[in-house]
């Protein structure tokens, strides 16, 4: 996926995380629940923009790490708002699918960041530079 499709993604989710918070049911629990995972929807898009501009590859590892953690920080919130039924399940589930989804592929580029930055680093490496 091109970095342009990710940030849209990313973006797309703290929308729709926004949108499911103005929908859901209010009350105490509830509101400190929604303002968490609307931080931690949006962090991920904003952290994700930063990781683009990173100035080294540890840089930008170090910033799709955040990208990691919010993102499954999200998938946490919202189970945590499904399974209190403070939004039902046919609301949650897509944001949950999409924010693993987002997990794992920043998730696997993490890896491929650090397998070519070793094979940088050792040029005798049989892992080929792309």
């Amino acid at each position: 996926m091109d970095e342009e499709t990710f940030k849209r993604r990313t973006r797309l989710l703290g929308l729709r995380v926004i949108a499911l918070s103005r929908a859901m049911r209010r009350d105490l629990a509830s509101d400190v629940i929604a303002r968490q995972v609307v931080r931690s929807a949006n962090s991920v898009g904003a952290n994700y923009r930063s990781a683009c501009r990173a100035k080294s590859t540890a840089d930008m590892l170090a910033k799709l790490a955040i990208v990691e953690e919010e993102a499954d920080e999200t998938v946490h919130w919202l189970e945590v708002l499904r399974d209190s039924r403070s939004i039902p399940e046919e609301a949650a589930n897509p944001l949950i699918a999409e924010a693993n989804e987002i997990t794992a592929m920043t998730v696997a580029s993490i890896k491929t960041l650090r397998l070519r930055s070793r094979a940088i680093q050792n040029p005798k490496s049989k892992i080929q530079n792309a």
